[in-house]
């Protein structure tokens, strides 16, 4: 399974001095659709745990990014059929250059293991993830988007 944890989502979890338990989590994009579910399993498991009073707050920076998916997280994506991520381009703080025509992203099939695949939308089922084709063993295959 994979959790919050492995994906770099869970920032922080204390509890206050009134026994409220504060949970951070960040986003993998500005308006995830997801986040109102974790937010929900989040309330949920901490009140199945005994815990009555819980505060699930959304923490935008930093910004999150793919360097922070354990390495734990990684294998589980790629057990489940899904590349994970290359390491995110480094890149100086100020403004991001634009660079206009096609990105040379590389994946791996995470179910044959082969190098020779190729983009097919750079969209999948949700904005972090690209559909990717694999011309070895034919199979399509979800990639996660450096960022």
């Amino acid at each position: 399974m994979l959790t919050l944890a492995d994906l770099g989502v869970l920032r922080d979890v204390r509890v206050d001095d009134d026994g409220t338990v504060v949970v951070d989590i960040t986003p993998t994009y500005s308006g995830c659709p997801a986040m109102g579910v974790m937010r929900a399993d989040l309330v949920h498991a901490l009140h199945r745990a005994g815990f009555a009073d819980v505060d699930v707050r959304t923490v935008l920076s930093p910004a999150w990014t793919t360097d922070w998916i354990s390495e734990a997280g990684r294998r589980k994506l790629a057990e489940g059929g899904i590349a994970p991520p290359g390491r995110a381009p480094v890149r100086a703080a100020g403004p991001v250059p634009l660079q206009l025509g096609p990105t040379r992203r590389t994946a791996d099939c995470p179910l044959c293991g082969s190098a020779d695949t190729v983009e097919q939308s750079e969209f999948s089922a949700t904005a972090c993830k690209a559909l990717r084709r694999c011309r070895s063993c034919g199979e399509p295959f979800e990639h996660v988007k450096e960022i």
